[in-house]
């Protein structure tokens, strides 16, 4: 498994916020599904309020 940083934004309530989080998965499409799972069941965020714009490996 690798590390991966994926940086995007997200709707908040006062508008976008943006994020940056280190996620271990196998690939980049892994790294970047994960987000997207954590962020609904942390944060309550649908997957049209977030954007993924980067997935860099480290």
């Amino acid at each position: 498994m690798s590390e991966f940083t994926v940086r995007g934004k997200f709707q908040a309530r006062d508008g976008w916020q943006k994020f940056e989080t280190s996620i271990d998965a196998e690939n980049e499409n892994v790294a970047e599904e994960r987000t997207y799972t954590n962020f609904g069941s942390q944060h309550g965020v649908k997957r049209t309020q977030l954007e993924i714009e980067e997935v860099e490996a480290q």
